[in-house]
């Protein structure tokens, strides 16, 4: 199974014959391994990393660090689910460090951004403090370069 999850972490549209062949198994036994695991929640989706960069979108990302204020009734999942919900957040992770949650937000101007922090994130009850930093450049999403190497235009000096 986990050799099926890490081959389809790297190309989700891996044909499940290759897969077979390439974990010594029957396509069969690959279909139904990877049906089990979508049924269970374990493959939750596909999806494509794309250059957006390249493909001439001038969205802006933000990453928030975001502090809360923990109390008997709400913990750190109910804070993080409330700040899912927002269409704008990408993602939401629980952190070590000075900070307490990690969220990133994708808008179309800096000043969007900011307007959405200081409207939806800082007002929740629950938020003591927050940071923003702007992404200007991604590099490598997912374990994939975004970039290609430039090759070195200098010319050899030969003795």
């Amino acid at each position: 199974m986990i050799e099926i999850l890490k081959i389809l972490e790297k190309d989700a549209r891996a044909d499940p014959k290759e897969i077979a062949t390439m974990i010594g198994k029957s396509e069969s036994k690959v279909v139904k391994a990877i049906a089990d695991m979508e049924k269970k929640g374990i493959i939750i989706g596909y999806k494509t990393i794309i250059n957006w960069e390249r493909a001439g979108d001038e969205d802006i990302y933000a990453l928030i660090d975001i502090k809360v204020n923990l109390d008997r009734e709400k913990g750190y999942d109910a804070i993080a689910e409330r700040i899912s919900r927002f269409p704008d957040v990408l993602s939401v992770r629980l952190v070590s460090g000075n900070y307490d949650l990690s969220v990133v937000v994708k808008g179309k101007t800096m000043k969007e951004v900011a307007y959405f922090v200081a409207e939806k994130i800082a007002t929740l009850e629950e938020v003591r403090d927050t940071v923003t930093h702007f992404s200007f450049k991604l590099y490598k999403e997912n374990g994939v370069i975004l970039y290609e190497t430039e090759k070195n235009r200098r010319l050899a000096i030969t003795p």
